[in-house]
């Protein structure tokens, strides 16, 4: 090969630098998504680093803090707050069903020290959602810090941080947002920053700091970033927002809505022992829907059958002890189409039909149809 040969380019190598005025535009946009006026940071990892951080950030000793438990995420996030030293009150529900507002308030009652409230919006995991707009309420007349993990619901359903009194909201562009996992944010009030700022055990001059992003980032007018940005995932986060935009928040968020109904509605109409994981239907999660499998059939081993005539369906088992008994349709982004769900319901169909269970397929896409965009 000649010394004068040409190096062998890719789209995705060789691009400009990501200037901080271009990472901070990002950040205006997802701030619009969130329609708040609160301080938005784009950190660069998955979700769960802003989510570490802004526990980790708010929370110490002499915190008393409320940790809601509605599916796995809860049960992380009540770790993080007792390694940080705090007091931890679990409220934990059967992953089932969603949290009440009621609920909250009986454990200010008991629990009137509380300062800190750690709640997830929508489990993706279980399939349920959470009230936020009323927990908030709640949250607000007792003053306490309110901490969201909004990463399955954003582009689901509403988020909206400023109206619902949330302090640090959290959220990831990898599920119905159809965005990257590499990339996530967090709105943190003032409040929030306030109370960081007094922590002496807040992360400070760490990954984990959302401190240094306000000092170093925020308060200097956002003109030199912390590190080299993530690029490739920053302009990925850029173009799944543009793509919002364009079609329509409240549009991406309708998609959800009719595939989740039309996910439920089909599911029960096929039959075969198959029903809603989450049993009110007002308390399921539009991003993903959960179903249980039948009586002695391995949710696993349904899915892995499923699968093998089409690994791109959105199908997945339950994570863990869930594996045996709950199955995941995943209609999120890309897949929040009544399409995918017919599909993913035709291969399930198939596969308890091989088992003898007697299923009507016919009947699954007929109640489909009210799903339909």
């Amino acid at each position: 090969m000649s010394e004068e040969s040409t190096a062998v380019t890719h789209p995705f190598l060789d691009l400009a630098p990501l200037s901080a005025a271009h990472f901070a535009s990002i950040e205006a946009r997802v701030a619009r998504l969130l329609d708040t006026r609160q301080d938005v940071v784009v950190t660069q990892g998955e979700a769960l680093l802003p989510l570490e951080g802004a526990i980790r950030g708010a929370a110490g000793p002499g915190t008393t803090a409320l940790n809601v438990i509605t599916g796995p995420y809860g049960q992380t996030f009540g770790d993080w707050l007792r390694d940080c030293g705090a007091t931890v009150i679990d409220l934990a529900v059967p992953f089932r069903t969603a949290v009440t507002a009621a609920q909250v308030r009986e454990a200010f009652a008991e629990h009137p020290e509380i300062d800190f409230v750690s709640l997830v919006h929508a489990e993706a995991a279980t399939g349920n959602t959470n009230p936020v707009a009323e927990i908030g309420e709640v949250v607000r007349e007792h003053g306490a810090l309110f901490s969201l993990d909004a990463v399955a619901s954003i582009g689901a359903e509403p988020v909206l941080p400023d109206a619902w009194g949330v302090d640090l909201c959290v959220i990831g562009a990898q599920k119905a947002m159809g965005g990257p996992a590499g990339v996530s944010a967090v709105s943190v009030s003032e409040r929030a920053w306030a109370r960081m700022s007094a922590n002496p055990t807040a992360p400070r001059r760490s990954y984990l700091s959302l401190l240094d992003w306000k000092q170093r980032w925020i308060d200097g007018g956002r003109k030199a970033l912390l590190h080299a940005p993530a690029q490739l995932e920053m302009l990925a986060l850029e173009a799944c927002v543009e793509r919002i935009e364009t079609e329509g928040l409240k549009t991406v968020m309708a998609r959800h809505a009719s595939a989740a109904a039309a996910t439920r509605a089909g599911a029960l109409a096929l039959g075969g022992g198959l029903e809603p994981y989450v049993h009110d239907a007002a308390e399921a999660a539009p991003v993903a829907t959960t179903l249980r499998a039948p009586a002695g059939v391995p949710a696993s081993e349904l899915v892995a059958r499923a699968l093998a005539g089409d690994p791109a369906l959105p199908l997945a088992a339950g994570g863990g002890a869930l594996a045996g008994e709950m199955i995941r349709v995943n209609h999120y982004g890309a897949d929040a189409t009544v399409d995918a769900v017919r599909g993913s319901l035709a291969a399930l169909g198939a596969a308890l039909a091989e088992r003898g269970l007697s299923v009507d397929l016919d009947a699954a896409f007929r109640a489909t149809e009210g799903g339909r965009r």
